[in-house]
C-alpha cells in the first residue's frame, strides 16, 4: 500500500503533530495491511477504526485517518478488500467505481467483522490507547460496514456516512444488515445526502425508525443538496458545507462517547 501525500483541510483541523505507519495484521495466514495514525505526544488516547470506501485505503481514507489522529485519537484503517484484491487502491473514475463495487460484492459480513475486531485487538496492544471503548467511522461501502461494526461489543461510538444497502442486503448474503440493529450497544450517528440516489429517503427513514424502535442512542443527519460522497474533497460530489457540519458532529460524538473532551 503506497503512502501518497495528503491534503489536509486546515480550517477543520488541529495542529497536533502525528506519526503514521503501515502495520500488517495477521488473520490466520493472511496479512492485512492497515494504516495507523497517532499523536506524537505521550498520552492516553481512544482508538478509532476507519472503514474505507470501495476505493481502498486511498489518499482520502489516509487523510481522514490522519485528521482523526490530530484530534487526539489513535486511528487505524484496515484494508477491507485484502482477501479479494490485495493492496487495492484507486481513484474515482466510473471504471474505478465499477471495479470497487465488484470487490465490495465479494466481501462477507463475518470476515469484515473479524477484520475490524482484529484491528481493535491491535489497538489494545498499544500502551497509549485507552481500552474502555472504541469508535468507528466509515464512508460509502464503509458506511454500511460501520453499521455492522456497531454490533461489536467494543464499539461505543459509530459514525456511518452514506452507507447504501443497509435496509436491503448484507455482505455475503443473508438477512439485511438492518436486522442486526438490536445488537448495537453504543451510540450511532448516520449521515446522508438527500440528493443521493443510491439511498432513497424512505430507506433513511427506515434506519431512523429501527434505531428508535430498539432504543439505540442515535442521530440521523440529512443534508439537503448533498449527494453521495459529500464528505470527500476529492470527488465531484464534495459538499463543503455538509462536510464541515458532519465533521463537527463526528468530533462531538467521539468526544462525548469515548470519555474525552472535544479538541
Amino acid at each position: 500500500m503506497p503512502i501518497l501525500p495528503t491534503t489536509l483541510v486546515a480550517t477543520i483541523m488541529t495542529d497536533r503533530a502525528i506519526d503514521t505507519k503501515i502495520v500488517n495484521l495477521l488473520q490466520g495466514d493472511l496479512q492485512i495491511p492497515a494504516y495507523v495514525a497517532k499523536p506524537k505526544d505521550a498520552g492516553s488516547y481512544p482508538g478509532i477504526v476507519v472503514l474505507q470506501e470501495i476505493f481502498g485505503i486511498n489518499v482520502h481514507i489516509r487523510d481522514v485517518t490522519e485528521r482523526i489522529a490530530r484530534e487526539g485519537y489513535v486511528a487505524i484503517a484496515p484494508a477491507l478488500f485484502q482477501r479479494v484484491a490485495p493492496d487495492f487502491e484507486t481513484g474515482y473514475t466510473s471504471q474505478d467505481i465499477e471495479i470497487g463495487r465488484n470487490y465490495a460484492m465479494q466481501t462477507k459480513a463475518s470476515e469484515l467483522l473479524s477484520d475490524i475486531q482484529l484491528s481493535i485487538n491491535y489497538l489494545k496492544t498499544l500502551k497509549e490507547v485507552k481500552k474502555d471503548g472504541f469508535g468507528c467511522i466509515g464512508f460509502c461501502f464503509g458506511g454500511h460496514v460501520a453499521y455492522l461494526a456497531a454490533t461489536l461489543p467494543d464499539i461505543k461510538a459509530t459514525a456511518s456516512f452514506y452507507g447504501a444497502g443497509i435496509t436491503t442486503r448484507t455482505f455475503g448474503g443473508g438477512d439485511p444488515t438492518i436486522t442486526r440493529t438490536p445488537e448495537i450497544q453504543g451510540t450511532l450517528n448516520a449521515f446522508f445526502g438527500m440528493e443521493d440516489n443510491s439511498i432513497p429517503a424512505e430507506q433513511i427513514d427506515e434506519i431512523d425508525a429501527e434505531l428508535e424502535k430498539y432504543k439505540v442512542t442515535h442521530r440521523v443527519f440529512r443534508y439537503d443538496g448533498a449527494d453521495h460522497g459529500f464528505f470527500c474533497d476529492r470527488r465531484a460530489s464534495y459538499n463543503p458545507k455538509a462536510a464541515a457540519d458532519a465533521w463537527e458532529q463526528v468530533k462531538q460524538l467521539f468526544g462525548q462517547e469515548l470519555s474525552k473532551s472535544v479538541v
